[in-house]
């Protein structure tokens, strides 16, 4: 990447050097727990760093226990929305209805902004952005909330955000419509195929010099 490295953001156990600030992630792929492990890689914060995460498949405990196998520490380093679960102190708050994305994009941002005065720097998740299109009527919401919220907190402030999709999920619309919409929005894409019993093959774009097709362990 071209940025120096106070504007980039490193990611570990990845074939990746670094990712630029500001930059969103769309990742995508059919195997939710390859799925899981490259977003956990690319969210999980430094020492100087803050993740906000909205898991909405997985406990607030569980999200963390993978941010921390990603990178030592990185689940305390980290702010959970989760649908599942016991609350946990400021840092696991529990989304009553995940369908409401006004008030998640509210209680999303403010978690943002508070990790930004506290941290500076923060990265953002989505895992996974499928859920929420399953539970709204219309997708478009799901774009806008991707726009007004997601997106707009990335403009604002020194940050990375990964949205992920489960390509597989059953959905009231066609998945690769969905998705091309979203591509329209978010600035990369990193797309996860399962090749092995602890290897994939990733298919990058909109990463510069990176793009490609790279195998790894994971």
């Amino acid at each position: 990447m071209s940025l120096t490295d106070a504007d980039q953001f490193e990611v570990q156990s990845l074939p990746i050097e670094s990712v630029d600030s500001g930059e969103s992630i769309l990742l995508t792929g059919d195997d939710t727990d390859a799925l899981k492990t490259v977003f956990a890689n690319l969210v999980a914060a430094d020492e100087d760093e803050h993740a906000i995460v909205l898991a909405t498949n997985s406990g607030g405990r569980a999200m963390r226990r993978s941010l921390n196998q990603a990178k030592a520490g990185a689940g305390e380093r980290s702010s959970v929305m989760s649908c599942e679960g016991p609350a946990r102190g400021d840092d696991i708050t529990v989304i009553q209805e995940l369908g409401d994305l006004t008030s998640l994009g509210m209680e999303f941002s403010t978690l943002v902004a508070t990790a930004e005065q506290s941290s500076g720097r923060f990265r953002s998740g989505i895992f996974l952005c499928s859920e929420i299109v399953s539970e709204v009527d219309d997708t478009r919401s799901v774009y806008r909330f991707l726009n007004t919220t997601f997106l707009t907190d990335l403009r604002r402030g020194d940050g990375l955000g990964v949205c992920a999709v489960d390509t597989s999920a059953e959905l009231d619309t066609d998945v690769d419509s969905m998705i091309a919409g979203m591509e329209t929005s978010l600035s990369a894409r990193l797309h996860v195929e399962k090749t092995g019993y602890n290897e994939a093959e990733l298919t990058l774009s909109g990463f510069g010099s990176a793009d490609g097709t790279i195998t790894t362990t994971i």
